[in-house]
């Protein structure tokens, strides 16, 4: 390790630019975390980091550009992770890809090519696989460790605005959890799945587009919600004290579905 390491721990969050992942990368920081961060898109990152080093000491953050897609260039960045830290002891998955028809609405499922599911099952899906399995064995041999997987209300009831593919990836995310909570019984690992509800952000888009203006419509609490919902979730997650926390599917929607 290149840096001093003292902190309440070491944390990557996937999709950390923009969002519900930024949101939680501020959030874990100002909670004392060092947390390492990428997404797909360089300029996306780099008005990241800018806007976090204004607020936070540049040994807090490490920001890259890397394509969940590619395996071989997301395990160089979680040993660059180790090499500048040591080991992670909280993911966040939150990466996520939902595609539209040219209309902006979801595409039926018989319209669906073959090659966009790949592409959204690879991000959604695979890439939480990876990411889980590049800090699954350190976190085994610490004996700690928290896994927080981002899914989405549209996993969780009848999806009225994403497509399947979107759906199935984040339907499995809630399985991949457990199959941690199983295989990692007894070593301090705990995997939970958070669904949001209805966010604003640059995948969902503002607040006056039809889409949200018909989510507020079904939220009790008459808001749509915040990023900064999610992120303060994450970041009670990934506490050492979470621990009895394990396995869960956590709805964070503002009521607008109530699971029986």
């Amino acid at each position: 390790m290149t840096e001093d390491s003292e902190s309440a721990g070491i944390a990557v969050v996937t999709g950390g630019a923009t969002g519900i992942g930024f949101a939680t990368v501020a959030q874990l920081i100002e909670a004392g975390w060092r947390v390492a961060l990428f997404s797909q898109t360089r300029g996306r990152v780099e008005a990241a980091a800018v806007k976090l080093r204004a607020r936070f000491p540049v040994c807090k953050i490490h920001a890259d550009t890397v394509d969940l897609r590619d395996q071989d260039g997301l395990g160089r960045f979680f040993a660059n992770v180790r090499e500048r830290w040591g080991a992670v002891s909280a993911l966040v998955c939150n990466a996520g890809y939902s595609p539209k028809g040219p209309d902006g609405q979801r595409l039926a499922l018989s319209n669906i090519p073959l090659a966009q599911w790949d592409h959204v099952i690879r991000v959604n899906l695979t890439g939480a696989f990876l990411s889980c399995r590049e800090v699954l064995p350190g976190m085994a041999e610490a004996r700690q460790g928290r896994i927080v997987l981002i899914g989405s209300l549209a996993a969780r009831t009848q999806p009225k605005i994403a497509g399947a593919s979107y759906v199935a990836s984040k339907s499995a995310l809630a399985g991949l959890a457990r199959s941690i909570v199983s295989e990692y019984a007894g070593l301090g690992i705990t995997a939970n799945t958070i669904c949001p509800g209805r966010i604003p952000t640059e995948m969902t888009g503002p607040p006056e587009t039809a889409g949200n203006r018909a989510a507020l419509a079904r939220i009790p609490i008459e808001r749509l919600g915040r990023p900064e919902d999610i992120a303060r979730v994450v970041e009670f997650l990934v506490r050492p004290d979470s621990d009895f926390i394990n396995g869960a599917i956590i709805d964070v929607n503002g009521g607008e579905f109530v699971p029986t």
